[in-house]
């Protein structure tokens, strides 16, 4: 259930500052409080009453499930293969891509938003499907809301060490490199009774074009 008055104040933001992570086969950076306090708690508000949230169903083993989260899906129209009839950016969302792009000189022109509506929703082991033809390729992740654990591993390395990574209110995660080749990550579900959590996902979206 979606909450319908003012929970912005329990929000943890983080003080970490900007953290370059030294890892192999990514590069990663965090930038804890990238969006201030008051900024993240109007966006919190508005994507969460506002936003056209839809549920949507996964494949998983030999079977079709509902995804335990909800989503919302943004592109520039002249992406090759996009919906004339897609969600137009809202002038929020504009906003937050533009100080994102400024931030990491990279044009975005799409972005996924996912619902974590309470601990039972989550996203179990994955690697993102970043839909460009181009393995280098960045995504850029920002949270609004509930603190919520961003795990990674690396898929072959064994002597890489997990990493946890708590990310809290108005918090931009880049995602670059050969990440998604290389690393997959997830979102666990958890018992405690937290609030919502709202998750964009910045993306190079390109699509193969056959000739």
């Amino acid at each position: 259930m979606m909450t319908l008055f003012n929970d912005t104040e329990l929000f943890t933001s983080g003080r970490a500052g900007k953290i370059i992570y030294d890892l192999p086969d990514t590069d990663m950076m965090l930038f804890d409080s990238f969006f201030s306090k008051e900024e993240s708690d109007n966006f919190y508000e508005k994507l969460l009453h506002e936003t056209p949230w839809r549920e949507y169903e996964m494949p998983m083993y030999d079977k079709t499930v509902k995804a335990p989260r909800m989503i919302s899906w943004y592109e520039d129209k002249q992406n090759p293969g996009a919906d004339e009839n897609g969600l137009d950016w809202t002038p929020e969302l504009l906003f937050i891509k533009e100080k994102v792009e400024k931030e990491t000189e990279v044009n975005y022109n799409s972005v996924l938003l996912n619902l974590y509506r309470d601990g039972k929703d989550g996203v179990s082991w994955h690697s993102d499907k970043v839909g460009t033809t181009s393995k280098n390729t960045y995504i850029a992740s920002v949270t609004f809301g509930e603190t919520r654990l961003f795990k990674l591993r690396h898929k072959f390395r064994k002597d890489v060490a997990q990493l946890d990574i708590p990310l809290h209110h108005g918090t931009l995660l880049l995602m670059g490199g050969e990440m998604q080749s290389f690393w997959e990550h997830q979102v666990p579900k958890t018992a405690k009774n937290v609030l919502p959590r709202i998750n964009l996902t910045f993306r190079q979206k390109k699509r193969e074009i056959s000739v």
